[in-house]
Parts: structure tokens; sequence; C-alpha cells
């Protein structure tokens, strides 16, 4: 992959996870590219296109290094060349730039076909559930005094290498260049949303957890559309905290995961960033 594909790959992936029908804005444009363009600054040698037959790019495959962790950002493939191999391929080429790391993520779509084939990399399957809705701000608890905004990403560090196993400090500027914003709980956790989503949290224990995630829905946009995805198996604390909100539950791609990676827990991890 090189620079220049990237207004390509950016809108290969809104091709293919965007629900039929659905535009997207010129902010959502930015923050696309911004983000394959970070990726691909930060793990070059992860970053891979397919071509198809006419020289066009055709699929695209961007896997991230943490401290040691593995991770597959975005695997995409043009829908009207799907089930020819070219992901398998692709996924081969980002896998194996995770040789030697000791521990892997892969935060998976509800496809048949992805998950399919993450599950024959040998990586343990970790069931999720994804929650959306607008916030019943009638349920709102007290805010957490614990809980405040910041921007100081290097404070975080020590909390995701606790659990996930590698820090996100690399990619937390990112997160915030594209509207995201950091809450800390101290040193015992911290949050990445914006008034759409939460995007990442991290907590030592559950309690912290549960103020974080309160914290990022009550600062979603009044009658506003919020969604927390990747709410695996044994985050219990985030599922009662969304339907206390309000929230409905709906099924979610899968996490795969392998190696030595933190206790995984608290956790909702982000999609492009794990």
């Amino acid at each position: 992959m090189t620079p220049e594909d990237v207004p390509v790959t950016a809108g290969l992936a809104r091709t293919v996870f965007s629900a039929p029908g659905e535009a997207a804005s010129a902010e959502d444009v930015r923050r696309g590219e911004a983000r394959q363009a970070h990726l691909l600054a930060t793990d070059p040698e992860g970053a891979w296109v397919a071509l198809d037959e006419a020289g066009e790019v055709c699929g695209v495959a961007l896997a991230i290094r943490r401290e040691g962790v593995w991770g597959l950002s975005l695997l995409a493939v043009r829908p009207d060349v799907q089930s020819r191999g070219i992901g398998r391929r692709l996924l081969e080429r980002a896998w194996a730039y995770g040789e030697g790391a000791r521990g892997r993520i892969v935060l998976s779509s509800t496809d048949p076909k992805a998950m399919r084939r993450y599950a024959r990399l040998g990586l343990a399957v970790r069931p999720c559930v994804a929650a959306g809705g607008i916030v019943d701000r009638s349920r709102l608890p007290a805010p957490s005094g614990a809980v405040r905004a910041s921007e100081d990403v290097e404070r975080t560090a020590p909390v995701s290498r606790h659990v996930r196993g590698a820090a996100h400090v690399a990619d937390l500027p990112a997160m915030l260049d594209a509207g995201g914003r950091l809450l800390l709980h101290g040193d015992r956790g911290f949050a990445v949303h914006d008034e759409r989503a939460v995007r990442l949290l991290a907590a030592r224990d559950e309690a912290a957890a549960v103020d974080l995630l309160w914290a990022c829905l009550a600062a979603a946009a009044p009658g506003a559309t919020v969604a927390v995805d990747f709410l695996a198996a044994g985050q219990d604390w985030a599922v009662r905290t969304v339907l206390d909100a309000g929230l409905a539950l709906s099924p979610d791609g899968p996490v795969f995961t392998g190696g030595r990676l933190g206790t995984l827990a608290p956790y909702v991890p982000s999609g492009p960033y794990l």
C-alpha cells in the first residue's frame, strides 16, 4: 500500500461496511482517510492492497503491531470480486506481519466468511453483542467526580498494558484528531468517546469502568443514537450499564484472540485500533 492508495482504500472500506443507501458525510470521509494514512505511516509493512485485472485496487488489509501485540485493523474486498481468494491472500500478508508477536487480536464483522477465515487462524472466539439507541437521560447517575477530561495520553499506557497487553499511546492522538475525547479515571482507567459512540475503554476494575462508561453515555448529544460495540463475553458490567441507560442489544461480530495478552477486561476495544 502507498499513500496514493488511501482515498481508494478508504472508499472501499466505506462501501463494504456501510449500510445500503448510507451516505458518508465529508467529515466521515476525512476521518476514514486520516485513519488509514495514520496506520500506513505507523505500520507500512502491515499495509497491503490487492489489484484486479485492470490494475485497480480491489482489496485492502491493515495490520498493526504495538509492543509485541499484533492486531488486524481492516480487511475489505470489493463486493464484485469477493469469493476469489483475494481476502485470504491479503490476510496471509497481514498475518505474516505479526511473526514473533506474543499476542494477537482480531475484531470481526458478522460476515460468515470473515468469521470462518479468522477462526481458521487458530484464535479463540469471544462472542460479542453491541449496544445502540438513544440514551434515556432520566436514568443517568450523578457524575463521578473521579472522571475528568484530559489530553494526557501517556497516563493511559499502564492501564492499556494491563488490559490489552500493549499501550494505545501511538494511536490515541489520531483518535483525538478524529474528534474523540479522552476521559481519565485517575490511574484506574480511561475512555475515548465522541457524541456517537464509545470508541475505546480500558480499566483496572469494574467500578472505574462503569464510571467511565456512564460518563461517555452522558456526553452523547441529547436525542442522538449512540453505539457501544464489541462487548465480549465477560463484560457484564458494560451490558448492565448500557441496558440501564436504555440502549438495546444486538448481535455483533466476535473478537478473536491468541497468545499472551492482558486481562482483556474491563475492556471495550477500538474497532480500528483494538
